[in-house]
């Protein structure tokens, strides 16, 4: 048999042409052939780590919450210094001093527990504390008893969370906005501050008592905290010093942008882990040596705190409206405000102009008001001579501006100064020892105005030449770079 010619055909080839004695060719159909594959590349400009919606904005948390328990503490501290005007209790020395002893408790067991306990605990004790302390409030106002025993209580709450917030606000933040995130407790402060102010100013008068009125703020925002807090996350510090990796990167994720590039977060994770590494490195003595420089330091920053709002402070402020005005008048609103407003100043700027520049502005300004109103006060005749106590409330109104400024700053520079293995001890020293001046004031200048302004200017003015020798600028550092900052004798860098 002839051999048969196998043809394929394509739609793009034709039938060859027939000749004569030539074997007809056998067709074949085929399909076409298939064409090339595509390769499809997908580009991903943020390659993170896969974030589930329940993380996103869970880092403003602790914040958050935090903020609405200092208001209330706010509120507490200032009623204790002077501010419990109509309130239907007696202002006694305990009803004073309660508070800051609570304080004292609460900060000496949180420093002890901190390091072994989850933040998410302190958090929620603290806001449970308030929550009791508005209750007995609203429901025994003008029980001496009750109220005492709730401004313990409160205190405590605000001693348990003052530690954990200023070290796990430290750790998370990166140094774009740690200084703000670190600012929060003295605005929400002095917040608390300006609420008790303004509502004593206006209640005054009325028959219906300031502590109920309290007792139920104090509830609003103890509920509005507790809901916040079901959010709040882990600082992954914490997971790292517990060898717990995943759990850590988990927390991180938590506190970055969402729109924070898979670079930013490694370099975020990473200068964690060397904070971690760094701080366990040391040994117990190279840390109690590392730690002494920043010790004095914070001696000096932080326990000024407690000259800038105190009773002789807000009795000037009373003495002075009432020989002006007459009355409670808009002098005590604005007086109250304006220390809120220089917070707000100083929140806005601490991670662009710098932590020393505006801490040294409100510690200059604040002297030179202090020993202008000592300059008053050191003739008794002129507390009821109507001009110069005009002068009294605008100086204080102005001191109070520039002590918000400054206050902030301290908070900023208490979670910036320790190494990681002594910090939680030595920052819950240094609030006790904040403490414990507010009650030494308490006991000591309840009355006595010309020698507490006076002391007190002095002390300002040696601790501003102290702060522009030794304090440090730590804008834009990390916090392991911070730390080695504090450790320095001096720094004069002011920006």
């Amino acid at each position: 048999m002839p051999p048969i010619e196998t043809v394929y055909v394509t739609p793009e080839k034709l039938p060859p042409i027939q000749y004569p004695n030539q074997n007809p060719p056998v067709y074949m159909a085929t399909a076409p052939p298939n064409p090339p594959q595509t390769t499809y590349v997908r580009v991903i400009n943020n390659p993170m780590p896969r974030r589930a919606r329940w993380q996103d904005g869970r880092g403003n948390a602790t914040h958050l919450a935090a903020m609405f328990v200092f208001i209330y503490g706010g509120m507490d501290m200032a009623q204790g210094l002077g501010w419990n005007i109509n309130g239907g209790t007696p202002t006694s020395f305990e009803f004073q001093y309660s508070w800051f002893v609570g304080v004292i408790i609460g900060a000496v067991i949180a420093a002890l527990s901190v390091t072994h306990v989850p933040k998410l605990y302190f958090y929620s004790l603290a806001v449970l504390l308030q929550l009791i302390e508005g209750i007995i409030f609203t429901s025994a106002p003008t029980n001496y008893t009750a109220i005492v025993a709730a401004r313990y209580v409160g205190g405590t709450g605000i001693g348990l969370l003052t530690v954990p917030y200023i070290i796990h606000n430290s750790e998370t933040w990166t140094s774009k906005n740690r200084g703000m995130c670190l600012a929060v407790e003295q605005l929400a402060l002095a917040l608390g501050i300006a609420f008790q102010v303004i509502y004593t100013a206006e209640w005054t008068g009325l028959d219906t008592g300031l502590n109920l009125a309290h007792g139920i703020v104090g509830i609003v925002l103890s509920l509005i905290a507790m809901i916040i807090v079901a959010f709040s996350v882990e600082s992954p510090i914490f997971h790292l010093r517990k060898n717990n990796e995943e759990k850590a990167r988990s927390c991180q994720l938590c506190y970055l942008k969402n729109s924070a590039s898979y670079n930013a977060f490694n370099n975020a994770f990473d200068e964690a882990k060397r904070y971690v590494a760094e701080g366990s490195s040391l040994s117990i003595g190279a840390e109690l040596s590392a730690s002494f420089m920043p010790f004095i330091k914070m001696l000096f920053c932080r326990c000024l705190v407690a000259f800038t709002f105190s009773v002789p402070l807000s009795i000037s402020i009373l003495l002075s409206t009432i020989v002006t005005e007459g009355y409670l008048d808009w002098t005590v609103i604005v007086w109250g405000i304006l220390r809120f407003i220089g917070a707000c100043v100083t929140l806005s700027t601490a991670d662009k102009v710098g932590r020393k520049f505006t801490s040294v502005l409100g510690l200059l300004c604040m002297a030179a008001l202090m020993l202008a109103m000592a300059g008053i006060f050191s003739d008794i005749f002129n507390q009821l001579n109507v001009y110069y106590m005009t002068q009294i409330y605008r100086l204080s109104m102005a001191f109070q501006f520039f002590a918000g400024l400054y206050v902030p700053c301290t908070s900023i520079y208490l979670g910036e100064a320790f190494p990681m293995r002594l910090k939680p001890y030595l920052i819950g020293l240094i609030i006790c020892i904040e403490q414990i001046i507010h009650i030494i004031v308490i006991f000591k200048f309840n009355e006595a105005l010309y020698p507490y302004f006076l002391a007190v200017g002095i002390i300002l003015v040696i601790s501003m030449l102290i702060f522009v020798v030794l304090m440090p600028e730590t804008r834009g550092l990390t916090l392991r770079e911070a730390g080695h900052r504090f450790r320095r004798v001096h720094d004069v860098k002011a920006y």
